[in-house]
């Protein structure tokens, strides 16, 4: 079974990442962007720029190699300096008719960008986990994975060899892993959930245990014994990591996992209150209408009637 919480997640979420467009540069530019709808990614190729984020206090200067990621839904500002009077992006693209645009009279920057797409049910289990903002500069010690994938990116954008636009793909959900996995590293800057607790050594072997075998009945004991911690140390470094107990979080995931199975599969409440570890069909089921506000076969009936 899986003992990846991180990739767990991911597929749980069904974050796919895509390449949207990109534009190169010269001479003095701004654009602005409205607010995204969707986790957003972008990579610098070449020269330079400043990016103004609103409710960001300062300015952030990228280069090239550097990536940054936005989770946050706020509208923000490229440009080649702070002074220029930014035009609106969208409809610079949309006048280009194109998902490549060039501005200026030289090519002095070069730009690639694109979005996460998330199932619309579990969406915030991954994107209420992130910092409103990530830069990940070229000098960090991922810097060898970006550059490789970013030279990449730029080939298949064009050699137009078929398959471009799948491998494209593929290579910017190497990217979007890539940034969070250089990101917890930082853990002290992540917001309080399972992301910053899978970032402390010391109890993401816990949550490996729980994702590993979700129907395991785990008590704090156990749970404490795969950190190599007391019993309160870890339920108080937990809490502090995570934002809830450690049974809590268990608890959490496994109804998760039953709102997937009843939305999806054709399991009986029997078998599926049985491989979540629950004793009896009657104590999963109050679970998880303590979790949820209806049974689960109720759950199950409104969820496929949608």
């Amino acid at each position: 079974m899986s003992v990846d919480p991180f990739s767990d997640i991911l597929k749980f979420t069904r974050a796919e990442s895509l390449v949207t467009g990109g534009f190169t540069a010269g001479g003095p530019w701004a654009l602005r962007f409205p607010a995204p709808d969707k986790i957003k990614f972008f990579a610098v190729v070449k020269g330079s720029c400043w990016v103004r984020i609103d409710g960001e206090p300062e300015p952030v200067q990228v280069n090239a190699g550097d990536v940054g990621l936005l989770a946050a839904s706020r509208s923000f500002v490229l440009s080649g300096d702070l002074e220029t009077e930014p035009l609106d992006a969208m409809q610079v693209f949309q006048a280009c008719g194109n998902r490549f645009l060039h501005l200026g009279d030289r090519e002095e920057f070069s730009y690639l960008g694109g979005h996460v797409l998330l199932d619309p049910v579990s969406r915030e289990l991954l994107a209420e986990a992130l910092p409103p903002w990530i830069h990940v500069p070229s000098g960090s010690p991922q810097a060898a994975a970006f550059q490789w994938l970013l030279d990449q990116l730029v080939q298949e954008r064009s050699l137009n060899l078929p398959g471009a636009s799948l491998a494209s793909d593929q290579l910017a959900q190497l990217l979007f892993i890539q940034i969070l996995r250089a990101h917890l590293n930082n853990s002290e800057t992540l917001p309080v959930g399972w992301l910053r607790a899978l970032a402390d050594s010391k109890i993401a072997p816990a949550l490996r245990s729980m994702h590993g075998d979700p129907g395991h009945a785990w008590g704090l004991e156990a749970l404490a014994k795969t950190a190599a911690m007391s019993r309160t140390t870890f339920a108080v470094r937990f809490k502090q990591a995570a934002g809830v107990a450690p049974l809590s979080y268990l608890t959490a995931w496994r109804m998760r996992l039953a709102e997937r199975a009843l939305r999806e599969e054709d399991v009986t409440v029997a078998d599926l209150a049985r491989s979540l570890g629950y004793t009896s069909e009657s104590a999963f089921s109050n679970a998880f209408k303590r979790t949820n506000g209806s049974a689960p076969n109720r759950y199950r009936a409104v969820a496929r009637a949608v």
